[in-house]
């Protein structure tokens, strides 16, 4: 039986059971902007041998990180900031947790709660202003609790459906002493669905003509993708992807359709209106809609850890609710054999949409078009390379061009679509993947609304290459004002000198002076190593006809017959 001698030798100050209570969870990261009421949490840091304190330059940069991480690995990413203003700049990438379904774990300061010693100053309440954008927040009021809900937060970050948690440790809190023990995680299982929807489903496959897979999002869990790759491959089922689902299934495969990177009209919709059933596997309503559905139109059938979350244009009729690799995998042994697709309509609108979108990408002129870029950089990347795209009208681009063969392999944000998060992924990206080239994607807008974290990318020895398309607008809402009718108004700023702003901080800047040059200057910034940023003058010019005008008339003759 333990002395009361035995417990005060064991009693560390709350900060320290708290690094001890993320050990206990495999944190090997904590990106941060430290403040004053973090500075107990920070010296224990210190003394950690497991976890490494990245330091960024802005709260948006480390949470943005902490996400990507857990997008990348399945499991919680963890960021700190301190009270106040340090806090509230954790909002936009909660909400891109949130909304994108990746594992984080938000910590943030707070005065000391129970006495007070400057007043409101700096005060908000942290934990009411998150809790419509996480899983769950809580403030922390007593020490000896911090094993309990450091547990349960990473437990309700990492379960299906991921998202961000935060936790509030306050200053005397963290000061106080502790003997509590940290608690052991353990894995989580998720349970089969039942037989009798797995029997309907293989009831409505084999009476389908033109059945159709759509791998969205939720579909991209490790141990999901081999037995979705089995699923259409042995029975042969065409597939097609949202942008989130991109990479999930080699889109090398001749049953790829194309990626649904506008919600309808895209040359590829002209199949999925004629499928006669969609098997819609880890589709998330928070994507912009890949298909719409409409009373009395085709039966979809919802494959997902969770029942499906009904809107105006998603309410399916079947739904398999389990484990998606059991599921799945049971379903396959249940059909294999048993169905016979009719392709031939599928080969002919995949061919059709492949020509189509592969207009002008041998196009030399400069400004560079999008659809050029993709081409390029699709040829300069290997099959495990990365890209992280920021939030621009470039991202249809690369859903509908940029084929990619392996998961994780094109980085975008479908869901809360936020600029400013595509340096920051990229960087957490190469980090985790330094065997891999990994580019940064980024407009002139978005990547100016977190450009210094270069200096922690430099700072960090990063290998990383930094594409700013620049055209001196935020182009995405040009091309929505354009497909309006409005006038050009409103939307055009001026850019820094992006060489001498990236040599400022270490790294390497360039400027692209014709398109033949471009695949040239990227491969060698590979191959030096280091910081790279890339100038890079876009041409948008086109974005109306073929995104807009060309779709609008591909709409109408679909539409005659």
């Amino acid at each position: 039986m333990a002395t009361a001698a035995d417990e005060q030798a064991h009693q560390r100050k709350a900060s320290e059971l708290f690094v001890e209570a993320l050990e206990n969870e495999g944190v090997e990261y904590v990106f941060a902007v430290p403040g004053e009421e973090n500075l107990d949490l920070l010296d224990a840091l210190r003394t950690s041998k497991q976890i490494r304190l990245i330091l960024t330059r802005h709260e948006q940069g480390a949470a943005f990180m902490a996400a990507t991480y857990g997008r990348l690995t399945g499991k919680a990413g963890v960021c700190m900031a301190t009270l106040g203003p340090g806090a509230t700049n954790f909002a936009t990438p909660a909400a891109y947790a949130h909304l994108g379904a990746f594992p984080m774990i938000m910590i943030t300061g707070q005065k000391p709660i129970k006495k007070s010693k400057q007043g409101q100053f700096q005060i908000v309440d942290i934990v009411q202003l998150f809790k419509p954008i996480c899983k769950m927040a809580r403030q922390i009021v007593n020490g000896n609790t911090i094993p309990a809900l450091v547990r349960e937060a990473f437990r309700i970050a990492e379960e299906e459906r991921p998202g961000a948690v935060l936790l509030e440790l306050p200053e005397d809190i963290a000061a106080e002493p502790c003997d509590a023990h940290p608690i052991p995680p353990h894995p989580r299982y998720y349970a089969e669905a039942s037989d009798a929807v797995l029997q309907t489903v293989a009831d409505l496959l084999i009476k389908a003509k033109h059945p159709l897979v759509l791998v969205g999002a939720g579909a991209n869990r490790k141990h999901a993708r081999e037995a979705i790759h089995a699923f259409v491959h042995q029975l042969q089922i065409p597939f097609f992807t949202t942008q989130m689902g991109k990479g999930v299934v080699d889109e090398s495969s001749p049953l790829y359709l194309g990626t649904a990177a506008l919600s309808d009209d895209d040359y590829l919709h002209a199949y999925i209106h004629q499928a006669d059933l969609i098997i819609n596997i880890g589709h998330d309503v928070v994507e912009k809609p890949p298909f719409f559905m409409e009373p009395a139109g085709q039966t979809v059938v919802h494959v997902n850890y969770r029942a499906a979350q009904v809107d105006q244009v998603y309410f399916p009729q079947v739904e398999v609710v389990g484990d998606l690799a059991l599921s799945l995998s049971h379903l396959t042994r249940m059909l294999e054999g048993k169905l016979s697709v009719d392709l031939t309509l599928f080969n002919k609108v995949k061919a059709d949409v492949a020509h189509r979108i592969a207009e002008a990408e041998d196009d030399d002129r400069c400004p560079i078009l999008p659809q050029r870029l993709v081409k390029d950089i699709r040829s300069v990347m290997r099959d495990h390379d990365i890209i992280a795209l920021d939030n621009g009208v470039y991202k249809i681009w690369f859903a509908r061009n940029y084929p990619a063969h392996q998961p994780n392999t094109i980085l975008l944000d479908n869901a809360l679509a936020t600029m400013g998060a595509g340096l920051p992924s990229a960087m957490m990206a190469s980090m985790l993947h330094p065997e891999s080239h990994v580019m940064a994607i980024c407009g002139d807008g978005g990547f100016m609304m977190n450009s210094q974290e270069l200096e922690t990318a430099v700072r960090l020895k990063l290998n990383l290459v930094v594409l700013v398309l620049n055209d001196g607008s935020y182009g995405m809402i040009r091309w929505k004002q354009a497909g309006a009718g409005m006038p050009d108004w409103g939307l055009e700023f001026g850019n820094p000198d992006f060489v001498a702003y990236a040599n400022s901080y270490g790294a390497h800047g360039h400027r692209i002076q014709s398109a033949a040059e471009f695949k040239t200057v990227v491969a060698k910034a590979f191959a030096d190593g280091g910081v790279h940023l890339i100038d890079c003058p876009v041409d948008y010019s086109m974005n109306r006809k073929l995104l807009i005008d060309d779709l609008r008339k591909n709409h109408a003759l679909h539409a005659k017959h």
